[in-house]
């Protein structure tokens, strides 16, 4: 019993000291406050983004098909619009001069890997090549050094998660679908986006440049959410860079000032 006792006695000030040192370090160090983990220790992406501004995002997944880009880059100019566009490498290398009108208009290049794989099935070695063959095909393209990474068919677990960010990529996923991939019909896009339930300050939506109804449903779309009082902005623009955390929902969350 005594023996129990005295370990219990030196364990309640080590612990203590760790906890004093841990704000210590917060104090000198507050950029240890960054964090892309929920309270689970389950790694999580981005989903969407906590602000008070009315700023969402628009992207476009682009891993097969290019007849509609144009029209899209067009739309989207007309109602200046920046958006970002996650493109597989085999896209890139099909459609190279797209890749370049669509960095001139000056929306995101993101990362959707290099042959669009479930990503929580690979090994981290796997995974990196997947995603540094694609970064490194498209800044040998046009220059640019990519951030974002879009997971295909939004499959991750933790490692696809931390691997990406040792890439230096964030993990993005979107809180708004428009099923447009499902081929249901104009209306459908719209409405599935603009009465989303999750359409709300900081989303981030989901889009496909090759998917039959996406081009057609566009401008009525953008228009519809400009009348609601939504602002455009890339997801470069939207998401925070550095002191965050994310929720269980895949909230983005800034810290506190």
């Amino acid at each position: 019993m005594k023996r129990k006792y005295m370990k219990k006695i030196l364990i309640v000030p080590l612990a203590i000291a760790v906890v004093l040192l841990f704000f210590l370090a917060l104090e000198k160090h507050p950029d240890v406050i960054r964090v892309s983990s929920n309270a689970s220790g389950k790694e999580l992406p981005i989903y969407c983004v906590q602000t008070e501004e009315p700023k969402i995002a628009i992207s476009f997944d682009a891993a097969w098909g290019n007849e509609d880009t144009p029209q899209i880059l067009e739309i989207l100019a007309k109602h200046n619009v920046k958006a970002t566009f996650f493109m597989t490498g085999g896209w890139v290398e099909s459609y190279p001069e797209d890749v370049k009108a669509i960095l001139a208009a000056g929306h995101d290049l993101g990362n959707h890997s290099e042959t669009h794989p479930n990503m929580s099935e690979l090994s981290a070695e796997e995974i990196t090549t997947e995603l540094m063959t694609v970064h490194n095909r498209v800044k040998e393209l046009t220059g640019y050094e990519m951030t974002l990474f879009r997971p295909p068919y939004g499959d991750y677990d933790n490692e696809v998660i931390t691997t990406a960010k040792e890439c230096g990529y964030y993990t993005i996923q979107w809180s708004v679908d428009s099923l447009d991939w499902k081929d249901y019909g104009v209306d459908q896009v719209i409405s599935q986006v603009c009465d989303n339930e999750h359409l709300d300050n900081g989303a981030i939506i989901l889009c496909h440049n090759g998917a039959k109804y996406t081009a057609q449903a566009l401008d009525e779309m953008l228009t519809n959410l400009e009348g609601q009082g939504y602002q455009f902005v890339p997801i470069s623009g939207l998401i925070v860079k550095d002191n965050y955390t994310i929720d269980v929902t895949g909230k983005q969350i800034p810290a506190s000032e």
